[in-house]
């Protein structure tokens, strides 16, 4: 696997993979963040999760050309016009899934992962309609554009250290939101005891349709940030839907911390076996191992301790 490769060509391809599978990290975290909140505390399999990401996506590029066409003097700063409007979009549609689906199905798992799955078919076909079948890009300002040189043969992309720091920045202000905040232990206690939480007079439906947008709403700031990284698809959520699902269940599904570090083990993992095999094997070998991890430990990297 290494002929052929000097000791110090091999560590810049591991530096060079490292900080790729670095900026595939953060959109594991930041779409696995909101698929824990939202099947991590509420137990909802929403198989739509990279459907919300893809409609951040969308909003990213429409942005991209209104600020383009009508306003191209502010271009430079459209990306965080663009990041909160998709927070917004992504938020305000889980919300109505939730008030329209998601309340009639909770505590009925497998009901939940059957109509978010048509949810997305439906979202997807949606998508096509609009935008049409071929997959779309956005124009990123100047400032995102180019690399700073580390070494002679180590490049490390601009764009990535910006999703690196959003990624940074959003992961704290969700532990701070459910740390300390008010509306954290609100969504915690109704985790750990519905009735009881209830009976103490925390509004339960208001507090699940709150979380259901709020995990929706960072889906939706994924998509901002996959935009550098990809083209927007209809379908192009599906691809990362598994990965984003394998990230939640191996670090512990009401974990923050252990989805934070599955999200770096896999990432680097596959960035760095993608370069030396196929990407299908690197997969291949990622599940298998995370797999075998499971069965050893099935509560995942990281579980939380209630008592009962």
């Amino acid at each position: 696997m290494f002929d052929g490769y000097t000791m110090g060509e091999i560590g810049a391809i591991f530096a060079m993979q490292g900080f790729a599978g670095l900026i595939l990290f953060s959109v594991f975290v930041l779409m696995a963040l909101g698929l824990a909140i939202i099947f991590g505390q509420m137990g909802v399999i929403n198989m739509a999760h990279g459907e919300f990401m893809i409609l951040g996506a969308y909003v990213t590029y429409l942005c991209s050309n209104f600020f383009a066409d009508y306003i191209p003097a502010l271009f430079g700063i459209y990306f965080f016009v663009a990041m909160f409007l998709a927070f917004l979009a992504a938020g305000a549609l889980g919300a109505l899934v939730e008030w329209a689906m998601i309340r009639h199905l909770y505590r009925r798992p497998l009901d939940t992962l059957l109509a978010t799955w048509g949810l997305s078919l439906i979202l997807q076909q949606t998508y096509r309609s609009i935008f049409g079948a071929r997959e779309v890009g956005v124009t990123l300002p100047d400032w995102l554009m180019g690399s700073f040189a580390l070494t002679d043969i180590i490049d490390v992309q601009i764009n990535g250290l910006f999703v690196m720091g959003l990624t940074l920045l959003i992961t704290v202000g969700v532990g701070l939101l459910m740390f300390k905040a008010r509306f954290g232990r609100q969504v915690r206690a109704v985790m750990q005891n519905r009735m009881m939480a209830g009976a103490v007079g925390i509004d339960t439906e208001k507090v699940d349709r709150k979380t259901f947008a709020l995990g929706c709403g960072i889906a939706g700031v994924a998509g901002s940030a996959f935009t550098m990284i990809g083209s927007t698809g209809p379908t192009a959520g599906q691809l990362y839907i598994v990965d984003t699902f394998l990230v939640v269940v191996f670090g512990g599904a009401q974990s923050l911390l252990g989805t934070i570090a599955s999200a770096f083990t896999i990432s680097q993992s596959q960035s760095a076996m993608e370069f030396f095999l196929s990407g299908s094997m690197a997969k291949v070998l990622t599940l298998l191992t995370v797999v075998g991890i499971l069965m050893l430990r099935p509560q995942g990297l990281f579980s939380l301790k209630v008592r009962r």
